[in-house]
């Protein structure tokens, strides 16, 4: 299996060192850059499985950073984490809209770094084999994107079409945190105008259908799906 390769993008020194450090121990290679610019260059130089975003640099945010890298199609599938504040909410709505997968909150504690990091890893390869597939199993759900249908054992659990949309869209990405905004795009669209609180009628629903124990609220950001 090769090596895992890793971008961290900050213009702190003393942090880009820390990091590298305690992700080298773990056998992975790292590339650093300092700022957003020389991210981007070192992203398309080396292309890496996994980058970590400080979202608060200058010249080039870490926001920058993600939507220009998405417009690109060979970073479709790289894991884009950012570093934030913490309890800022702005900023990892604005992160996870542009496209990023996840945020990590600073202080920054080593094993939790290490640990959210082979996390983000192994979500990614599960959710290759999800993408992969035409019916799914997740928990003691069977969802068939081909018949846009979902059961339990025997029983077949109706859900209306923009049930199933935001249903699979969660699904695709178990343990991604999907903002509000996010959510909106890519299952009604942007043309769509929709009450403020659609989403959340969907969510009780579906709820409510399939249980509670697989979507979770991340307050003020938004929803992910867990089994």
């Amino acid at each position: 299996m090769d090596t895992v390769k890793i971008l961290i993008v900050d213009d702190e020194p003393d942090i880009l060192e820390f990091l590298e450090y305690n992700l080298k121990k773990e056998g992975y290679q790292v590339i650093t850059a300092p700022n957003g610019e020389e991210g981007i260059k070192k992203a398309e130089l080396e292309a890496p499985d996994l980058i970590v975003l400080d979202i608060m640099m200058p010249k080039m945010d870490g926001v920058e950073v993600c939507r220009h890298l998405r417009t690109k199609p060979e970073f479709d599938k790289t894991i884009i984490a950012f570093l934030t504040a913490r309890e800022e909410d702005y900023s990892q709505i604005a992160a996870l809209d542009v496209g990023g997968d996840d945020y990590i909150t600073k202080p920054i504690r080593p094993r939790v770094f290490v640990s959210r990091i082979k996390a983000l890893l192994r979500r990614s390869e599960r959710n290759e084999v999800i993408n992969e597939e035409d019916v799914v199993h997740v928990g003691d759900l069977i969802i068939d994107k081909e018949r846009v249908s979902v059961r339990r054992g025997e029983e077949v659990i109706e859900l209306a079409k923009k049930e199933f949309e935001l249903l699979y869209l969660l699904v695709s990405k178990p343990g991604k945190v999907f903002s509000r905004e996010e959510i909106f795009n890519k299952v009604w669209g942007t043309d769509v105008i929709v009450g403020n609180r659609t989403i959340d009628v969907h969510i009780r629903k579906l709820r409510e259908k399939i249980g509670d124990n697989y979507i979770k609220t991340i307050k003020g950001i938004g929803y992910k799906f867990e089994f």
